[in-house]
C-alpha cells in the first residue's frame, strides 16, 4: 500500500492581478500573470495550486475574484485561494468564482469559530487553516497581519484547535524559512504531523530538490507548498517529482 501520494503546490501571491514574491514576507518582485502562470504550472503536473490575495482591499477583492473565476476556467486541478477571508460570504464569494477550497488566517485566529462556520456549511474539505509562525526565543508563536504582528498564540495549540474546529488541512509557513531557500522547518513539520490528524501542507524555505525529499522524510509533510523555485524556472516540475520517485516518495506523474 502507497498511501496518499505527496502534493506539490505552487504558490501565487497575488498583488493588483500580479504574481509577486517575497523574502520573509518583505521585498516583493513580480513573477508575472497569475491566470497564465495557474495554467502552466496545472500543465506542468502540479497537484493543486494557492492563490493568494496579499493586498485583499475592498478595491483588491474585486479584481481578485475576477481572478479566481478566469484561473477556474483555464485548470483542472483544485485550487484553494485566500487572502481578506473574514465572513461566510466572503467564502461564498470565491466558491462560487470557482475556487475548490478556501484558506483562512488572521480571521479564524481574530474569531476561531469562523473555521467552525466554515466547515459547518461547506464541509470540512473546503477550510484550509494557514498559519503564519516564527520559532522566536520563547518558542514557536503565531504572527497575523502578513507576519507583522505577533499573538500570544502558540503554534502547536492552535493547530489543535484548528483540527478541533474541523479545519481539513493546516498551511504551515515557517517566517524563519519563508523565501531562504535554506529547506523547510521540518523539526516543527514532522510534530505536527505526529500530534495531528489531518494533512499539514509546509511552506517556506524551498530551494533544492532535496528540500522537498526531506520535506516528505523528515517532516512527514503531506504536502510541498513552494513559490519562488517554481515562479523562476528554478526547479521544474515534471523534473522535481521524477527525482522524488527515485528517492522512493510516492507522487502522481
Amino acid at each position: 500500500m502507497k498511501g496518499l501520494a505527496k502534493r506539490i503546490v505552487p504558490c501565487l501571491d497575488v498583488k493588483d492581478g500580479e504574481t509577486v514574491k517575497g523574502t520573509n514576507f518583505v521585498n516583493l518582485r513580480k513573477a508575472g500573470d497569475p491566470v497564465e502562470l495557474g495554467k502552466a504550472y496545472s500543465e506542468a503536473g502540479a497537484d493543486e495550486l494557492v492563490f493568494l490575495d496579499i493586498t485583499a482591499s475592498f478595491e483588491g477583492r474585486k479584481t481578485f475574484t475576477e481572478m479566481v473565476t478566469r484561473v477556474a476556467a483555464e485548470i483542472n486541478i483544485p485550487f484553494t485561494v485566500g487572502g481578506g477571508i473574514n465572513e461566510l460570504a466572503d467564502v461564498e464569494r470565491l466558491l462560487y468564482a470557482g475556487a475548490d477550497k478556501v484558506s483562512v488566517n488572521s480571521a479564524a485566529i481574530r474569531r476561531p469559530e469562523l473555521i467552525n462556520e466554515i466547515t459547518t456549511r461547506f464541509g470540512s474539505q473546503v477550510c484550509v487553516c494557514a498559519i503564519d509562525a516564527r520559532l522566536d526565543d520563547d518558542g514557536w508563536y503565531c504572527y497575523v497581519k502578513g507576519g507583522r504582528e505577533r499573538v500570544e498564540l502558540k503554534l502547536f495549540e492552535w493547530a489543535h484547535e484548528v483540527e478541533d474546529r474541523g479545519a481539513g488541512e493546516i498551511l504551515f509557513t515557517s517566517m524563519n524559512h519563508d523565501g531562504t531557500k535554506n529547506g523547510y522547518a521540518n523539526e516543527a513539520l514532522a510534530r505536527l504531523s505526529e500530534e495531528l490528524s489531518i494533512p499539514i501542507i509546509a511552506s517556506g524555505g524551498a530551494g533544492t530538490k532535496e528540500h522537498f525529499r526531506d520535506v516528505f522524510k523528515i517532516g512527514k509533510a503531506d504536502a510541498a507548498l513552494a513559490a519562488s523555485v517554481f515562479h523562476f524556472g528554478e526547479i521544474p516540475i515534471p523534473e522535481l517529482k521524477s527525482y522524488l520517485l527515485n528517492e522512493g516518495i510516492y507522487v502522481r506523474v
